[in-house]
C-alpha cells in the first residue's frame, strides 16, 4: 500500500479539482496496479514501457502550488506522505497531457486520411476566385467538419455553417472546436434559438437555417458575414430552400459576399440550373467499405399480426446474425433508422428483454422529443464486449454522426409532414424514403471502419424509391412562407418570387388569399403587409397562434396566451419514460386538465414556477413527474422573446405583468386595445 492510501479521500479533495476526480480514481487504480512499488516484480507481465507510462520524467517541471490549497484538513499527515501523493499527481498530469497529446495525433492523422483533404487547394482557390460553388462530398469525407477549417486557416474570419437541426449545429461546433485545439465559445461556437456560446471572438459559427433567416429580415446584407456554408441542403426544408433563392440575390448585391453549397445527396441537375455560374466540386470515394444486404421481412397476414402493426422480429433477427458472425471483442455498435418515437418505443420493449438476456446489447433511442441527457448518452462509448444499439428517427441519417457504428439497420421507412388546406392541419404520413436518404443511411456505416447496411426492403424497391425526397416546400402550408419573404423588406412578391424550386400555384395563391382574408395582406397586387401582418410576421410562429398572442392582448390574457404560445414553439416537456412509469403519472395527476393538453401545460408551467419560487428541488420536482427542465426553461426563454415583440409593437408594457398593473396602467391598455381594433379597421 501507498503512504498514504488511507487518506486517499481527504488527499483528492484537496488536490485534485471536482471535475476530475473520477478520472483521477481511474488512474489511481491504474497505477495502483502497474507502478513497480505496488505490483510484484515477479509477474514480470507488464513491460518497462507501462512502467514509464505513470511514472513522472521529471517532477520539477510540474509545480503544485500547496500556497493556494487549504491543507488544514491534512494536518495528521506528514510531509513525506504529501510528497508522495503529490509525486502521485504529477504523474496524474503527464498520463493526462501523454493522452491529450496521442488524441490529438490520431485528430491530425484522421484529418489528413479524409477524402476531402485530397481537395483541400481545390476547395480553397475555387472559393477565393468564385462568389457561388457547389460542393458535392460523399458521405463520410470530411466535408462538414474540415471545409470550415480550410476557410479559417485561409484567412476568412466571419464564416457561418447552418444545419438543418440544432443537435447537428451543437455537435459540429464541439467536434470542430475540439480539433482546432480551441475553448468551445472562442474561436469556433455555436447559436441556436435558446442558446448560444458566441462571442466578440468568434470566427466560425455554427447555427440553423431558421436562425441565419431571422438574421437576414433584421440585416438585409448580413454584413456580419464573409462566408456562408449551408449544409445538408439535401433535406430540402423550407427555410433551407428560402436561403438558396435569398443568398443568390445577396450575392448580386454583394460582391465580397461567399456563399458555399454543401451536401452529400445533392441534386446536382437542379441546384447548377439555379446557380448556372457556380463551378462544382465533387469529391467522390467513402472512408471506408459498406456490404449492402437486403433483408426484405416476410408477408405477415394482418389476421395473424393483430392489432400490433409493428414487427420486431425482422430487427431480433439481425441482432442474433450480428453477434453470431462477428465476435463480440470487435468493436462495431449498430443504428437502426425507424419512423418514429412510435415505432421506436415498441422496439425498444421488444428489444429490452432480448438484451438483459444476453447482457450484450444496450439499448438507446435518439429522437428529438429526448431529454438532451438522454440524447447524448448515444455518443458514449460502449464497454469492451458490449455494443450499442441506436434505435433513431431520421436525425441520424446526416446530422449527427456517432462514432464507432459499424452496422446500419435501415427500414426503409420515414414519418413526413404534409399540410391539408382543407382541414387547416399537419399531418405525418408513414411513406417510403428516397435513394439519396438510403444511401445516405447506408453510409452511417462507413464512416470509421467497414462497415454493414442491411435493408429491410428488396432492391427493387429501391429501385422504384424517388431519387431525391420530396422538397417540404411542395407539401407545406405556405402562409408562413409568404410572411418570410414579405417580411425581408427586399420588395420581393410571393407570386413572383424566383423559388429553387416554385411550389404549386394553387397552393401558393390560397396561401396569399388566406393572408388577404385574415387582414394580414392587403387586397393590392403588390400584397403588402398590414400593420397586423408586420406584428404577425415578426413573431416566430404559425400564423393562428401569432394571431392568438396579439389578440390576447384584448382580454387580459397575455400571460396565459404567452405560456401557450411558448409551450407550441418547444418540444413536449413529457419525456419518454413519463407516459409509462405509474409513478410519474401518479405524482402529475392534479396537474393534468380534463379541458385539454393546453390547460394541462399552463397548470404545469404555474406549478414549477412556484416550486422554483419557492427555494424547492424543481430538478427533482420535475423528475418526479415525468418532466425536462430544460423543456420548461425554453418555455421561459420563448416566452420573453414574444413578450419583448409585443412590447416593441406597443401591445403591451413590458415591464410588468397584467396581474401587477395599476389602474392608470390598466387604463393604458385599454387605449392600445382601441389602437389593434383601428388596425383591423384599416387592413379592411
Amino acid at each position: 500500500m501507498r503512504c498514504w492510501s488511507k487518506f486517499t479521500k481527504r488527499l483528492i479533495r484537496v488536490f485534485i479539482e471536482e471535475e476530475d476526480v473520477k478520472t483521477f480514481e481511474q488512474f489511481l487504480n491504474l497505477y495502483e496496479k502497474r507502478s513497480p512499488e505496488c505490483r510484484h516484480m515477479s509477474e514480470g507481465k507488464v513491460g518497462r514501457k507501462k512502467e514509464e507510462e505513470f511514472q513522472p520524467e521529471d517532477s520539477s517541471r510540474f509545480i503544485i502550488q500547496s500556497n493556494i490549497l487549504d491543507l488544514s484538513q491534512l494536518s495528521d499527515l506528514t510531509q513525506e506522505q504529501i510528497r508522495c501523493f503529490e509525486e502521485t499527481v504529477c504523474a496524474f498530469i503527464q498520463y493526462q497531457n501523454r493522452e491529450e497529446f496521442e488524441k490529438i495525433a490520431r485528430v491530425r492523422k484522421t484529418q489528413e486520411s479524409l477524402p476531402v483533404a485530397e481537395y483541400r487547394k481545390h476547395i480553397v482557390d475555387t472559393v477565393n476566385e468564385n462568389q457561388v460553388i457547389l460542393l458535392a462530398g460523399d458521405t463520410g469525407c470530411g466535408k462538414s467538419t474540415q471545409v470550415p477549417q480550410y476557410l479559417l486557416h485561409a484567412g476568412y474570419s466571419k464564416i457561418a455553417c447552418t444545419e438543418p437541426r440544432r443537435l447537428a449545429c451543437i455537435a459540429l461546433a464541439h467536434r470542430v472546436a475540439s480539433e482546432l485545439m480551441d475553448e468551445l465559445g472562442d474561436k469556433v461556437a455555436y447559436q441556436t434559438r435558446f442558446e448560444k456560446t458566441r462571442t466578440a471572438y468568434t470566427r466560425l459559427l455554427f447555427l440553423t437555417d431558421g436562425l441565419l433567416l431571422r438574421q437576414m429580415s433584421m440585416d438585409h446584407n448580413l454584413d456580419q458575414y464573409q462566408v456562408v456554408i449551408l449544409d445538408e441542403v439535401h433535406e430540402r426544408q423550407l427555410a433551407g430552400d428560402l436561403l438558396c433563392s435569398l443568398l443568390r440575390d445577396l450575392a448580386a448585391r454583394r460582391s465580397d459576399f461567399k456563399l458555399i453549397i454543401m451536401s452529400a445527396t445533392i441534386n446536382l441537375k437542379l441546384f447548377s440550373e439555379f446557380f448556372p455560374s457556380a463551378p462544382i466540386i465533387q469529391i467522390p470515394g467513402r472512408l471506408y467499405p459498406i456490404q449492402l444486404k437486403y433483408c426484405p421481412p416476410p408477408e405477415i397476414d394482418p389476421r395473424e399480426r393483430g392489432a400490433e402493426k409493428f414487427d420486431s422480429n425482422s430487427y431480433i433477427k439481425i441482432l442474433d446474425s450480428i453477434a453470431t458472425k462477428y465476435p463480440w471483442n470487435e468493436r462495431g455498435d449498430v443504428l437502426i433508422f425507424l419512423n418514429g418515437m412510435a415505432e421506436i418505443s415498441q422496439l425498444a420493449n421488444a428489444l429490452k428483454e432480448y438484451a438483459e438476456a444476453s447482457q450484450r446489447w444496450i439499448i438507446l433511442m435518439l429522437h428529438s422529443t429526448l431529454s438532451v441527457k438522454e440524447q447524448n448518452k448515444v455518443f458514449d462509448i460502449s464497454p469492451t464486449g458490449v455494443r450499442k444499439v441506436i434505435l433513431s428517427t431520421n436525425i441520424a441519417e446526416a446530422s449527427v454522426t456517432i462514432d464507432e457504428i459499424r452496422f446500419v439497420i435501415d427500414s426503409g421507412r420515414a414519418n413526413v409532414n404534409y399540410y391539408d388546406p382543407k382541414l387547416r392541419v399537419t399531418k405525418l404520413v408513414d411513406q417510403y424514403i428516397s435513394k439519396a436518404s438510403a444511401d445516405q443511411r447506408k453510409g452511417r456505416a462507413g464512416r470509421t471502419g467497414p462497415g454493414v447496411c442491411f435493408r429491410l426492403y428488396s432492391e427493387d424497391q429501391y429501385n422504384q424509391m424517388q431519387d431525391f425526397s420530396s422538397a417540404e416546400i411542395q407539401r407545406a402550408n405556405l402562409e408562413t412562407l409568404v410572411l418570410q419573404i414579405l417580411n425581408t423588406k427586399l420588395g420581393f412578391n410571393p407570386l413572383e418570387f424566383e423559388y429553387l424550386e416554385r411550389p404549386p400555384e394553387k397552393q401558393l395563391r390560397s396561401a396569399v388569399n388566406s393572408l388577404q382574408l385574415q387582414q394580414i395582406l392587403d387586397h393590392t397586387c403588390s400584397g403588402k403587409l398590414t400593420t397586423l401582418g408586420k406584428i404577425i410576421a415578426d413573431l416566430p410562429l404559425d400564423v393562428l397562434v401569432a394571431k392568438l398572442l396579439i389578440y390576447s392582448t384584448l382580454f387580459n390574457q397575455v400571460e396565459v396566451a404567452l405560456t401557450i404560445a411558448a409551450g407550441m414553439s418547444v418540444q413536449s416537456p413529457f419525456t419518454n419514460r413519463s407516459w409509462n412509469d405509474h409513478e410519474c403519472l401518479k405524482n402529475r395527476e392534479s396537474l393534468v386538465s380534463d379541458r385539454g393538453d393546453l390547460f394541462t401545460l399552463i397548470n404545469i408551467y404555474r406549478a414549477w414556477l412556484k416550486v422554483r419560487q419557492s427555494g424547492e428541488n424543481s430538478k427533482r420536482w420535475c423528475q418526479d413527474r415525468g418532466l425536462e427542465e430544460a423543456r420548461l426553461y425554453e418555455i421561459i426563454k420563448v416566452r420573453h422573446q414574444l413578450k419583448n415583440i409585443l412590447a416593441g409593437a406597443r401591445l403591451i408594457d413590458p415591464g410588468k405583468d397584467i396581474e401587477e398593473l395599476t389602474e392608470q396602467e390598466r387604463r393604458e391598455i385599454m387605449s392600445r386595445r382601441k389602437r389593434i381594433m383601428r388596425y383591423r379597421k384599416d387592413a379592411q
